[in-house]
């Protein structure tokens, strides 16, 4: 195989038998050699010199130049990434000291597919990781994955029903191994995808929250917290989702406004004719109504309070009417049933006044035999007969169309059933008041800093945690009970069934019997260990816990404040006794253009890997992590391509870096860059204007940088960056260099611009890199004589010298260049033709503005031998365009130069009369009283104001008419 390749590091290679030995960054597929060579210096060659070798290895390449590639290859994003790894540049090194920067990746559930939630906070993790890195922290990020309890559970389900299997086919051991085969087949799916993202994670250190010793650490916490007290079990109204037969959390409960009925009914009062109409969405859990309740304040009502009433359809069954003041009694009929065993509210309020819980529901959502004849009844097919059955005794009064907030299983999407069931549940007060403190004294800072009062308000107002769940995929409760014993009141706490054993056989005998609580515990609960289990936590004798422990970082979405990140702050502090991170970085949702949430039902959703493959990694990378922290983004078609067309413009701008550098066998060339210094104050005051205006610029930039950098302001960082290399290095430094670089011959000028421009592009990449890995990495490794990697490179210094004077003197160059460019596109002068110009200003300004009379020639057109420099206006002026740049810094250009005055006037004429007509035709629809008065407002509105903007450019033709007919009488 035929290998080219460009020379611009430093390496060996004595026969075509070594081929390996060649630094396979800098191969291209695109290039060719043909001679061996044994020892050559490669270090000293930039400008591309072609050699060939026969390589047999082209699967080596991972870098592409813009010497030969017209844009940067999203498809080598993968080459440099695995490089990248194979280097062991992403595990922590302790060379250049510091504090540990550490951050645990928000573990995705192992079902997971990318998602742009995802991309989310892996772009802003790695930025943040990939920043103190190179300021030379040992950092560590730590990644992994979630088992996802009933996530999992379901699709391993699906992928038996497809077999014709049903999950009870099996016993829970011949399930659990299907899942973890299932697991070791597609559990690296979005790791893998994680990783296209550009991660910089220490994969070596991956953790799984079934792993081994993750599993011990939750075991060992369950143990501690029931040692203290804090875990119990008890029958309490949970979210229960009857597909899934199992308790959920309230974030696995998505509520949605669907369209539903109000059904009317009426409850007889006891020993009274009279009736209350109760309005309730949900009829078939009235057999569960233990009260009825009004507003004390409800005249209509008051009369009842203290009386009875009777159920409907429940045998005469009474039940007490109540007062209480939180009945609405605006809504439906202002009488409220309260069926404490399917309402949470009704759970509570049953709760404080001491009344019964009835539970009228299996499991399965079928209702029970307190229902009565309903019994065995689907609970939607009893609602139907129930209501049919109403209307037969003439207690349904009516059903109206109403719309309400359904709660819906996230992953079964069934209704999710309140229902008592027993459980168990960690004592939550205690472990909040802690995790309280820790924000109020400061060792905890939330940014954010607004969602600091829905963490207090959230963790002042918190309930007990229900952590057991009815699933067989999942971390086994360490609960065994005693055969033939209560298991409320007799069981046993242990690390695994032979220390179970052993306790029993203390307390009960040596022929006990033991059997395993069935239920696992709530994904949650090892999520909420991650920060230190995946340290080596409870061994806090782990090397890792010892290095790296508290971690430094919590990044993840404000949606889950309270289910993770809380809960993760108060398990910390209670088993390492202290806070597990310091900071914690929330992030909104990313939406669609339109600022709708993203849904399959919208067919909104972006596929980060499709826009990936259209964008590139950069690209996607960019555009998210622009937002402000805790604020959703709106994703774009539109932002996406101007963000590629960065990637393009650094591309481009890398390419010229490198064509306009000596070549490096120019060692006098070289030794005059080297020589130029950006450090010392007179070095930079030293450089022409151009140069000491970019550098200062550029140190400017580094410092406001590195401080939006540490204060986690990344849109900033992101705009500040882009702002700088679009406008001030692109459009304006890259073209004033044109005028030394493109000078006969070569010149102190024309080194110090090839300095200038080597500096500030490989400090431009520095700055970026956290945002845009792949294209700065490639872009660096171009560059000649790089040493390191740029994702090892270090940060550039702060507090350079700069020197606003110099800024505000090549401004004022640049308003004088903007000026003249405007005047030539008013006067439609033809791009390539060159003007004459007289620049008015005082000596002071004359003195720097002609000192760069070249680079004021290139970037306005002018013609360089008709440029004059004086203190007054020229004699000409009235056949002049005169031009304002700035206070005391004028131009007159000869209007001759760029136009032909009787042919501009000629048409200027012409379009004045086209102008006139159509203007007259505005005017007239507006003189029309019948189109004014009929018409729609807004159309009406529209024609005034096309009217108004007619006549603003109709006075402006006038004028400039009216001045070029002057210009052609002084000119004859």
């Amino acid at each position: 195989m035929i290998l080219q390749m460009t020379l611009s590091s430093p390496f060996l290679l004595s026969s075509c038998s070594s081929a390996h030995r060649l630094n396979p960054l800098l191969f291209s597929k695109r290039r060719h050699c043909h001679f061996k060579f044994s020892r050559f210096p490669f270090h000293l060659l930039a400008k591309p010199r072609f050699f060939t070798v026969a390589a047999a290895a082209t699967e080596n390449v991972v870098f592409t130049s813009p010497e030969n590639a017209k844009s940067f290859d999203f498809s080598s994003e993968e080459r440099i990434y695995n490089w990248w790894e194979s280097q062991g540049f992403f595990k922590p090194t302790f060379d250049r000291g510091g504090d540990p920067f550490v951050v645990s990746m928000p573990p995705p559930n192992v079902t997971g597919s990318l998602h742009m939630g995802h991309a989310m906070f892996v772009a802003l993790e790695d930025i943040m990781v990939r920043y103190n890195r190179m300021k030379g922290r040992p950092t560590l990020w730590l990644p992994g994955t979630d088992h996802a309890g009933i996530a999992t559970q379901l699709v391993v389900e699906k992928m038996l029903a497809s077999e014709g299997i049903k999950r009870t086919d099996l016993s829970r051991d011949e399930f659990t191994k299907r899942v973890w085969e299932w697991k070791e087949k597609y559990g690296g799916t979005i790791t893998n995808q994680i990783k296209r993202l550009g991660a910089s994670c220490d994969w070596t250190r991956e953790r799984f929250t079934l792993d081994e010793q993750l599993s011990q650490a939750v075991i060992e916490a369950f143990i501690k917290l029931h040692e203290k007290g804090l875990i119990y079990q008890g029958s309490y109204l949970v979210n229960w989702s009857p597909n899934l037969q199992t308790a959920v959390s309230d974030l696995e409960v998505e509520y949605s406004e669907e369209p539903g009925t109000l059904y009317h009914i009426k409850y007889r009062v006891a020993g009274q004719s009279d009736f209350l109409t109760v309005a309730t969405t949900r009829p078939e859990t009235l057999f569960g109504d233990v009260a009825i309740a009004v507003n004390p304040k409800d005249d209509r009502y008051s009369k009842f309070i203290g009386k009875m009433a009777i159920v409907p359809m429940t045998y005469g069954r009474h039940v007490p009417i109540i007062a209480d003041r939180h009945v609405d009694k605006d809504f439906g009929t202002g009488v409220l049933k309260i069926s404490p065993g399917h309402d949470h509210n009704d759970y509570y309020l049953a709760r404080k006044l001491g009344l019964p819980i009835l539970n009228v529901m299996n499991k399965d959502g079928t209702l029970n035999e307190v229902a009565g004849l309903y019994c065995g009844l689907d609970r939607f097919e009893a609602r139907k007969k129930l209501w049919s059955e109403l209307e037969e005794t003439g207690l349904a009064v009516r059903k109206e169309p109403h719309t309400s907030r359904v709660p819906r299983s996230q992953r079964g999407g069934e209704i999710i059933e309140p229902l008592v069931s027993k459980q168990w549940f960690v004592t939550m007060e205690s472990l909040a008041e802690k995790a309280l403190l820790a924000v109020e004294k400061g060792e905890l800072t939330i940014m954010p800093e607004r969602f600091e009062k829905i963490y207090n308000h959230w963790l002042s107002n918190i309930k007990d945690w229900c952590i057991s769940r009815q699933l067989w995929w999942g971390h086994r409760i360490p609960v065994w009970y005693i055969v033939g014993k209560n298991c409320e009141e007799d069981y046993i706490v242990a690390r695994n069934a032979d220390e179970a054993l052993e306790k029993a056989r203390e307390k009960y005998g040596k022929n006990v019997e033991i059997y395993q609580d069935p239920d696992v515990l709530d994904t949650w609960f090892s999520s909420a260990l991650w920060p230190f289990s995946t340290l080596g936590w409870p061994d806090v004798a782990a090397e890792d816990f010892k290095k790296f422990y508290p971690t430094t970082m919590l990044e993840t979405g404000h949606d889950i404040l309270f289910f993770w990140v809380a809960r993760m702050v108060m398990m910390g502090i209670e088993f390492t006794g202290t806070v597990p991170f310091s900071y914690v970085y929330l992030h909104g949702l990313i939406r669609d253009s339109q600022g709708r949430k993203m849904s399959k039902t919208l067919g909104n959703v972006i596929d980060p890997l499709d826009t990936i493959k259209e964008f590139g990694t950069d690209a996607l990378r960019f555009t998210i992590s622009l937002g402000t922290a805790g604020q959703d983004l709106n994703l774009s078609t539109e932002r996406l391509t101007a963000n590629k067309s960065f990637t393009n413009k650094l591309w481009n701008a890398g390419k010229f870096v490198l064509q306009n550098l000596p070549s490096q066998t120019d060692e006098s060339a070289w030794e005059a860059i080297k020589n130029c210094k950006f450090d010392k104050e007179e070095s930079v005051l030293g450089l022409p204007l151009p140069e000491c205006w970019v550098v200062s610029e550029l140190h400017v930039l580094i410092d406001m940088v590195t401080a939006s950098y540490d204060k986690f302001f990344f849109g900033d960082v992101g705009r500040e960056i882009y702002d700088f290399f679009w406008s001030d290095f692109a459009d304006w430094y890259i073209e004033a260099s044109k005028a030394r670089l493109y000078q006969s011959e070569a010149n102190s000028a024309s080194s110090e611009a090839q300095a200038v421009l080597l500096y500030v592009f490989e400090n431009v990449l520095k700055l970026l890199h956290p945002f845009m890995p792949f294209v700065t990495e490639a872009l660096w490794q171009a560059l000649p004589d790089r040493k390191e990697a740029l994702i090892v490179s270090p940060w550039p210094q702060t507090s350079l010298p700069r020197f606003p004077n110099s800024i505000k003197k090549f401004e004022n160059l640049q308003a004088l260049t903007r000026a003249i460019r405007n005047a030539r596109a008013e006067y439609s002068v033809e791009p390539a033709k060159r003007i004459s110009a007289s620049i008015v200003a005082s000596e002071e300004v004359i003195q720097y503005i002609s000192k760069e009379k070249e680079v004021l020639a290139l970037l306005s057109r002018l013609d360089l031998q008709n440029i004059h420099f004086t203190d007054s206006p020229p004699g000409d002026v009235n056949q002049s365009v005169h031009l304002v740049a700035s206070e005391g810094l004028e131009a007159y250009l000869p209007l001759a130069d760029m136009v032909d005055l009787s042919a501009e006037v000629e048409r200027l004429s012409k379009r004045l009369s086209k102008m006139q007509v159509e203007y007259d035709g505005l005017v007239a629809r507006l003189s029309s009283q019948k189109f004014v008065e009929k018409a729609p407002e807004d159309v009406v509105r529209g024609v005034r104001e096309k009217a108004a903007e007619a006549e603003e450019k109709i006075n402006l033709t006038k004028n400039r008419l009216a001045f070029l007919k002057s210009s052609v009488l002084v000119s004859k």
